[in-house]
């Protein structure tokens, strides 16, 4: 006999802002997938800047309100799908970042979101390895290639190059054929020359602002002073692209008198990219970090390493066996 669909499901969610124990498991209903929608038994959530970020002001950018479940990284495998369907069926294991920037309720057994913000899963991951990809390798790939259109020979800069989004643009980078510099403490800079970084800048000791030169393009994901300085290493014509928006503390008289160009970019749910970036796994040309695995009931554990800043690669929850 086959077992009942289960009604009901565990999700981490939270009823107010706050710090790290905030986040509780509930039990919830379960979703069902709309017309176009995919149920995916969730196995692995990414966790991201984003997911602390939001947890603690206790409303997403686009007004969502506690309660809320928090978690934007998918891996999984699809349980159902909704009318109209065709790109996937029941079995089929997916990975991606759907709905961003609105809640896709990740940290949960299971999630409902639209087909085509999901791509098959690289088949030589785990799923915590896909489950850290979506939001991060989607970011550098927007960056680096659909905004910035890294060319082979082009000089790159990357800032916090072994983190989460930095050490998977560096891999990015270098498989579009760039020249690429990183900076991170010394302590990273083995790891980020095994993928393939051509310098390193330690920035405790070393100010890339007075030796990187004549840069095509910088990624930024730290703001403040660091897009004034990020502007006296590229050269006129260049493209300096921050992940952060770029409030009024950005400079925008000194980017136009220097001719270079700075926009502000957010990532957006990408099937095509998703596939672009499986290639890349698939052709051992791209791999991805899972610093640390924690279990969903200790979403507020994984929360409170992300926020020191000092991890290497990603973070995941680990959902379903």
């Amino acid at each position: 006999m086959s077992q009942p669909t289960p009604t009901t499901m565990r999700a981490v969610s939270q009823d107010t802002a706050g710090g790290p124990d905030v986040l509780k498991v509930i039990e919830t209903a379960r979703p069902q997938p709309d017309r176009g929608e995919i149920l995916v038994r969730v196995h692995a959530a990414g966790v991201n800047p984003a997911d602390w970020k939001t947890r603690s002001r206790g409303e997403f950018s686009v007004g969502t309100k506690p309660p809320f479940t928090l978690g934007f990284d998918v891996s999984g495998v699809v349980e159902a799908v909704g009318d109209g369907v065709t790109v996937f069926q029941s079995g089929d294991e997916v990975f991606g970042m759907p709905r961003f920037p609105h809640p896709a309720g990740a940290y949960a057994e299971y999630a409902a979101a639209p087909a085509r913000h999901f791509a098959p899963r690289p088949t030589s991951l785990t799923h915590i390895e896909s489950g850290a990809l979506p939001l991060a390798s989607l970011t550098a790939w927007q960056a680096l290639v659909d905004t910035a259109d890294v060319r082979p020979g082009q000089r790159v800069l990357i800032h916090a190059a072994a983190g989460g989004v930095g050490h998977l643009a560096v891999q990015i980078a270098k498989a579009r054929g760039a020249h690429v510099i990183g900076t991170a403490s010394a302590a990273k800079h083995d790891l980020l020359r095994s993928l393939g970084a051509d310098e390193l800048i330690d920035y405790r000791t070393q100010d890339f602002a007075e030796t990187v030169r004549d840069v095509d393009v910088v990624l930024d994901a730290l703001g403040g002073d660091n897009w004034a300085r990020s502007l006296r290493t590229l050269r006129p014509g260049g493209t300096l692209v921050s992940i952060l928006p770029l409030d009024d503390t950005f400079p925008c008289e000194e980017a136009e008198a220097a001719g270079v160009r700075a926009v502000f970019m957010l990532v957006e749910p990408d099937q095509y990219g998703l596939r672009e970036i499986t290639k890349l796994v698939e052709d051992g040309r791209l791999r991805v970090i899972a610093e640390a695995v924690f279990p969903l009931e200790d979403a507020a554990g994984a929360h409170r390493l992300g926020e020191t800043g000092r991890t290497t690669g990603k973070i995941v929850l680990s959902v379903a066996s």
